[in-house]
């Protein structure tokens, strides 16, 4: 049973398509930490924009999934990047969605059987 991650609304808007919801945890453990990555290496470099765009590429994925600790965690760095904020206001969040993503990721390819 997924902990991290729920599935219902994309069994919701697949009429319980198993396929689909496959193709979607596919989708997330492909993009969704390259996006991760962005979201670092644009907090490094204090590129706000670079942080917002990738923040909000993962958006609709995160609330698709359920996850709603991360979606709120995504939506405090968009917030963070467009007021252009000091790193360190955001630092814990940006390490908050990292931990978010990685133990759905290990779930996700667990349950699907994602190499």
């Amino acid at each position: 049973m997924a902990l991290n991650y729920n599935l219902s609304k994309v069994y919701a808007i697949s009429d319980n398509d198993t396929d689909f919801a496959r193709q979607i945890a596919v989708l997330f453990t492909e993009e969704v930490p390259a996006e991760i990555i962005k979201i670092k290496e644009g907090l490094k470099a204090k590129d706000y924009s670079m942080v917002y765009h990738a923040a909000h590429k993962i958006k609709p994925t995160l609330d698709l999934l359920g996850m709603d600790m991360a979606y709120e965690d995504v939506l405090a760095i968009e917030r963070w990047s467009k007021a252009e904020g000091k790193k360190k206001e955001i630092k814990e969040t940006v390490k908050s969605l990292k931990t978010h993503v990685e133990l759905t990721l290990k779930e996700l390819k667990k349950d699907y059987q994602i190499l």
